[in-house]
């Protein structure tokens, strides 16, 4: 049977902070032994003293997590400078992990030891892989790319992919991830999930296409200088009555249907020179593209759509868990209002659901009736766990 239980704590102090966090976890444990855990941490902490105390408490256990811009679980809602850590615990299901270091330097080689690695000790097909990795050294695209490739070439199948990329607050110079005992950067750590796992995702952003769509006909990675042949930053221009781009107004990039969408937001960025605008994830050439515009309160009502989502397409009686992935950006604008983000999720549950989550720089799941998973900008997701 699987069990999940959630700590969180928002004492500024290292130790006391998760000294509590485990009293949590362990009173709501009761007899029971964790098999794996995921820890988001903000970026003040001191790492390296929490995995071991962790470690120290379950010597045995599965651990992957990384830094935060926010925090949010169902035991204090929405925080800042806090930890939070979840636990499963599992009969028939099985967690492995693994870590792969210096992906910006070796990419497919550090992916291929973290699916090694997070491969032993399965005996049934993997059916999920979640994942923190960095966000500031290489191009997630091309992370998520590599890691969707090694998935199905080790497994034979496509593998959904959750998870968000690790954040330290706006400042864009250093993000951490864990794996185990240790801390790391320019790393990506997995969980790869066995057995009798069932799970269901929701996506939503709040942000609206306006305007025409137009191609994406020069790009390099995360800068695009041209849509339909002209400056991109002339696209812009056009819609938004001369505004500079920004992430208030980011870009939806459409799939080969142009039904669904995943979001690019602006970096804020701009050459006037050439025309080009740089964004937070790289935009592939020959994209079908349109600009959005959102308010507060459709930013809020995205999580609860997300949640909605989600709760739809579980495939069982109840999950027991839910993990929420929601945009650093996403908190930039909605500023005070953040916390409603988590509270309006809430209000789709008739009872309580162990959760836990973070605010990242960069957001991981599958469009709508995928399996590969993309790369998304100011995007909340949600994630729900359960066993058959």
């Amino acid at each position: 049977m699987l069990k999940a239980v959630v700590g969180h704590s928002n004492d500024p102090d290292s130790l006391s902070a998760i000294i509590e966090v485990l009293e949590q976890c362990s009173q709501a444990l009761v007899e029971t032994s964790p098999q794996a855990g995921i820890l988001f941490a903000a970026i003040d902490f001191d790492h390296d003293l929490i995995l071991q105390e962790i470690h120290q408490k379950y010597p045995e256990i599965q651990l992957i997590g990384g830094t935060t811009d926010g925090e949010m679980s169902s035991v204090l809602g929405f925080e800042q400078d806090s930890l939070t850590l979840i636990l499963f615990s599992a009969d028939k299901i099985t967690f492995r992990t693994g870590i792969g270091m210096g992906i910006s330097q070796d990419l497919p080689g550090a992916i291929a030891n973290a699916v090694d690695q997070a491969t032993l000790g399965h005996q049934e097909p993997i059916e999920l892989c979640l994942t923190i990795p960095d966000s500031l050294t290489t191009s997630a695209v091309l992370v998520l790319e590599s890691l969707n490739q090694a998935l199905e070439q080790t497994f034979g199948k496509k593998v959904a992919v959750f998870g968000g990329l690790t954040a330290d607050q706006w400042e864009f110079k250093q993000t951490y991830q864990f794996c185990g005992t240790k801390v790391y950067s320019d790393a990506i750590p997995i969980m790869l999930i066995s057995g009798e796992i069932l799970f269901a995702h929701g996506l939503a952003s709040g942000w609206h296409p306006i305007g025409k769509k137009g191609v994406v006909t020069k790009a390099d990675r995360n800068i695009v200088y041209e849509i339909d042949q002209k400056p991109a930053l002339e696209f812009y221009h056009y819609y938004l009555d001369g505004m500079a781009p920004s992430q208030e107004y980011p870009l939806a990039v459409f799939d080969a249907e142009e039904v669904h969408y995943y979001m690019r937001a602006s970096s804020g960025l701009h050459n006037v020179r050439t025309g080009s605008v740089t964004f937070f994830g790289d935009v592939p050439e020959g994209a079908i593209v349109q600009i959005t515009e959102t308010t507060h309160d459709s930013i809020l009502a995205a999580s609860k759509t997300s949640m909605e989502q989600a709760l739809a397409n579980y495939p069982g009686k109840e999950p027991v868990a839910a993990m929420y992935f929601s945009c650093a950006s996403r908190k930039q604008i909605l500023g005070s209002r953040t916390k409603e983000e988590y509270t309006l999720t809430q209000t789709c549950l008739s009872n309580s659901l162990p959760s836990c989550g973070f605010y990242t720089n960069g957001e991981i799941s599958p469009l709508p009736q995928q399996t590969n998973s993309c790369f998304h900008n100011e995007t909340f997701i949600t994630l729900l766990l359960g066993e058959s």
